[in-house]
């Protein structure tokens, strides 16, 4: 008995350590899993802790944006209220403007009107003195007569002062003019084409009927000129010439008669004309009148 008392307390004994061993491990394990708690709780914590903190920043953001966003369509408002205030005052001084416009319209349709009844008042008074003048004008139908009379006097006056002068050529005479009036006479005879013209001291050569005139000097005190005559690509040059000489030269496949005459001289000026026969081409002239070179 007391052998299987002394194996028994050796059992218990062993049992007792094996318990122990395992109660040391569980411990452990306890200790290992409080310890991972503890880091997870930390990790969660600071998860939190971080997702808190970007939770209230963007809270604060959007305040912001909120705030920013009320004030902008507060300065909306302000806007929208000053633009409708310009736009009301706009269109009442456009009122006003149209308003005013409107009665100045009105005050020149009265002025026209009443301007287009004087003028009918006028134009009316007018008829009547025209039908009172009638029987004057009929009067001075005899003083017409007369002058037109005269003015045949003073034609066959000026007739007579055109003189005949001798050409260089063959000793031919022709009539010429000293003055404009002769030179009309001239023309209305009718036997001859004349081409009147004023020429000044240039270096460009003026083109007249069918021919070029160039003055290359002009002396008033001696009543003389000088002047190159182009004609036919050939240039004639006709120096210290006096007023009313009869120059005459020959051109044209037909060798026609032309003449020339200056009958006044001025500083730097020359007054004349030119005279061809009827037969001779016509110059071709420009809108604005004067004669076009064809060279």
């Amino acid at each position: 008995m007391i052998e299987n008392h002394s194996e028994y307390k050796k059992s218990a004994s062993k049992d007792h350590s094996g318990e122990n061993f395992v109660q040391s491990i569980m411990i452990g394990i306890v200790g290992i899993l409080a310890i991972i708690g503890i880091v997870l709780v930390s990790q969660v914590n600071s998860r939190l802790n971080t997702l808190e903190a970007k939770v209230q920043l963007t809270q604060a953001e959007m305040e912001k944006k909120i705030s920013a966003t009320e004030t902008e369509t507060a300065n909306a408002k302000d806007e929208n209220g000053m633009l409708a205030l310009q736009l009301s005052k706009q269109s009442k001084e456009t009122q006003k403007i149209i308003s005013a416009r409107a009665s100045q319209l009105r005050k020149e349709q009265a002025t026209a009107i009443n301007n287009l009844t004087e003028q009918q008042k006028q134009q009316q008074e007018a008829l009547e003195g025209v039908k009172t003048d009638v029987g004057g004008v009929i009067s001075d139908v005899g003083g017409v007569k007369t002058d037109v009379s005269g003015v045949k006097t003073d034609l066959e006056d000026t007739k007579a002062k055109l003189v005949s002068a001798v050409g260089e050529l063959n000793g031919h005479s022709s009539l010429i003019a000293s003055t404009r009036d002769e030179l009309e006479v001239l023309k209305h005879k009718g036997d001859r084409n004349y081409y009147d013209f004023t020429l000044t001291k240039d270096k460009t050569p003026q083109m007249i009927s069918t021919v070029k005139l160039l003055l290359k000097k002009a002396d008033p005190k001696k009543n003389q000129f000088t002047i190159l005559i182009t004609a036919d690509d050939k240039s004639i040059e006709k120096k210290d010439r006096g007023t009313g000489e009869l120059l005459q030269f020959i051109t044209g496949r037909d060798r026609l008669l032309y003449e020339l005459v200056v009958f006044n001289v001025d500083k730097n000026k020359v007054t004349g004309y030119l005279s061809t026969p009827k037969n001779a081409p016509i110059p071709i002239t420009s809108a604005d009148g004067s004669t076009v070179d064809l060279k």
